[in-house]
């Protein structure tokens, strides 16, 4: 099974199991008279909607390159990757403006309605399947070397940590009573909070991407680190390095001796691209220029 359709494969999973948990939550959210729940039923919403993202955009984003994208399309997993962030972040928004307006209420005196044990049940089961689902699709992710599937699987994980405390909200609530009923919108409040700390780190390596950055110094060092095992080269220097979606794309200057032919720096300049290809990918795109060393 190729690259594309083992991600369609992972996505369609995670889909089919937030669009029964979605249904489930809602259920048990209105019939619980739980706002924790609720908003955990949105948030699994916008798992599934996010889900559909990525089955569309990966389509896009194998396409092989043409001549209006002559580095392929593998930026558009990295929109898709964005598009997921923003997508949390509004999930995490409507969480917290919910939860905040039925706090307002039981401070002004208002009776909160008491969350029902099915909702608590609802909560206790999103979190078990989540976690499966998170350590399914971050495996596949990490194997496909594909940032939009590892982004989907931190969404899995943020949904079980949202009904984490959808369910500390609502079991307090039905332990301690009536009194403690706000215990429920307070929960929905600070999962809203762990959602936004969450997409805020999916939306940080999406950005770093579109505008161009380098990657980390340690990767950085691994380049060097493999030219200069070849004692025919030397000094490395104006190094430029990027991502484009999966691929990762390294320009960099080297020198060899003057009187090198043509055919022997054609030679070594294939065996560095070799094993830099092994390192970090076969569709490593890789520029080397080569000058001449200096007397």
């Amino acid at each position: 099974m190729d690259r594309t359709s083992e991600i369609y494969r992972v996505t369609l999973v995670g889909s089919a199991g937030n669009l029964l948990l979605l249904s489930f939550k809602f259920v048990a959210g209105f019939l619980g008279h739980s706002s924790a729940m609720i908003a955990d039923a949105v948030h699994s919403l916008s798992d599934f909607f996010t889900d559909v993202i990525v089955l569309l955009f990966v389509k896009v984003s194998s396409r092989p390159q043409d001549e209006s994208h002559d580095y392929g399309h593998g930026k558009f997993e990295t929109v898709a990757t964005l598009f997921i962030g923003l997508a949390l972040i509004a999930a995490a928004v409507g969480i917290i403006v919910s939860g905040g307006r039925d706090f307002y209420r039981w401070y002004n005196g208002e009776t909160l309605e008491m969350p029902g044990k099915l909702a608590l049940w609802a909560a206790l089961i999103s979190i078990a399947v989540k976690e499966i689902l998170y350590r399914y699709t971050a495996a596949k992710g990490c194997k496909l070397n594909a940032p939009v599937v590892v982004a989907n699987a931190w969404h899995h994980r943020s949904d079980a940590l949202s009904s984490i405390g959808a369910a500390i909200g609502i079991g307090g609530a039905i332990i301690l009573g009536q009194k403690w009923a706000v215990l429920d919108p307070i929960a929905s409040i600070v999962v809203g909070l762990m959602l936004i700390r969450v997409s805020w780190r999916l939306m940080k390596g999406s950005i770093g991407e579109l505008t161009d950055q380098s990657l980390s110094p340690q990767e950085e060092k691994e380049i060097t680190d493999i030219i200069h095992s070849y004692p025919e080269v030397s000094e490395p220097h104006n190094l430029r390095t990027r991502r484009i979606g999966n691929r990762v794309a390294i320009e960099v200057h080297i020198r060899m001796e003057g009187e090198t032919s043509l055919n022997d720096a054609h030679n070594q300049a294939t065996e560095i691209e070799r094993k830099l290809k092994d390192r970090f990918g076969k569709d490593t795109l890789v520029t080397l220029h080569m000058e001449p060393r200096k007397q």
